[in-house]
């Protein structure tokens, strides 16, 4: 596992997070800049180069407002997952702190927040003949890595989705490695470690109203350039079932490139897809009991920040 950065005393840290679609990003710039406070990203897909559009990355004219961090770090076919992103976020944590600026996370991704507050257990070291041998497995057979999850670990499938290669094959291998399901390992971990203390803040959007900025926001992706953002990527080689390929949005355009659909047809699963990923953030954050919701404003997140 990497080594964990030391975070200088420093006022907590905040969070900015909700559900894809909340307007986390417009409003994270606007409370960076009242709190003098610099962005760590906490989205998985944001982590990848070339991932802009549908991602809702903040444009480079937006990241010149206030400092970003973790933007941009990997290209869509190399690995990245949780342990690696705890480590180079308490890394920008503590460059921040040192210099005496606030830090903002912002992001729907629970699980980063979860890590970066709370630490991973010390699990096997990766077996890469073990990887290739599921990978084709999921290749062959599209959900079959979920389901055979299901068959040994339903607890940690319940909050997997089929798509999501990368965490699917890691559970399947700790429990290849120790015999034991991943969800009990975590369990007996309980996110106990304290590296920072981290005040979460959601934005509370109605669902109703969250679902229609969703249908807009993918009309207003698709017509700013999203087919050929993806496009681009095929044309550079990236394997069209790389699991950040397959994310919620390029995995329904990457299908009508290939052929598989309509441009409606993707449309439309694009949307859906995005609203059931809303709907997953919605319930992972209203699970934790640590987290505190607040009205999408920025005097009322100042507020809830201070």
């Amino acid at each position: 596992m990497p080594p964990v950065a030391a975070v200088p005393p420093h006022p907590t840290v905040l969070a900015l997070a909700g559900p894809t679609g909340s307007g986390k990003t417009e409003l994270g710039i606007a409370l960076a800049q009242r709190l003098g406070a610099e962005i760590v990203n906490a989205d998985s897909r944001q982590i990848f180069r070339g991932l802009d559009i549908g991602s809702a990355k903040p444009t480079l004219e937006q990241r010149a407002v206030v400092p970003h961090h973790l933007f941009d770090v990997v290209a869509p076919d190399q690995p990245f997952d949780v342990a690696r992103y705890r480590a180079l976020a308490l890394a920008a944590v503590a460059d921040i702190t040192r210099r005496g600026r606030r830090v903002l996370l912002v992001g729907g991704t629970g699980l980063y927040l979860k890590v970066l507050r709370g630490g991973l257990f010390e699990g096997p070291p990766r077996n890469p003949a073990l990887r290739q041998e599921l990978s084709a497995v999921e290749d062959a057979e599209a959900g079959a890595l979920h389901r055979r999850l299901q068959q040994v670990d339903s607890a940690a499938a319940a909050r997997l989705h089929p798509n999501d290669r990368l965490r699917l094959i890691r559970a399947l291998e700790v429990f290849a490695a120790t015999g034991r399901r991943l969800s009990q390992w975590q369990a007996e971990h309980r996110f106990g470690s304290r590296d920072l203390e981290l005040r979460t803040i959601a934005l509370a959007v109605p669902r109703d109203e969250l679902y229609r900025r969703i249908d807009r926001r993918c009309a207003a992706m698709l017509a700013a350039g999203m087919i050929d953002e993806v496009a681009g990527l095929l044309a550079a080689g990236y394997d069209p079932q790389l699991p950040a390929m397959r994310s919620t949005g390029y995995g329904e355009i990457t299908d009508y490139l290939l052929g598989r659909c309509t441009l409606a047809e993707a449309s439309e699963r694009m949307a859906r897809a995005t609203r059931q990923l809303a709907k997953r953030q919605l319930t992972w954050f209203r699970n934790d009991p640590t987290t505190r919701w607040c009205q999408p404003e920025l005097e009322a997140l100042v507020e809830a920040s201070s």
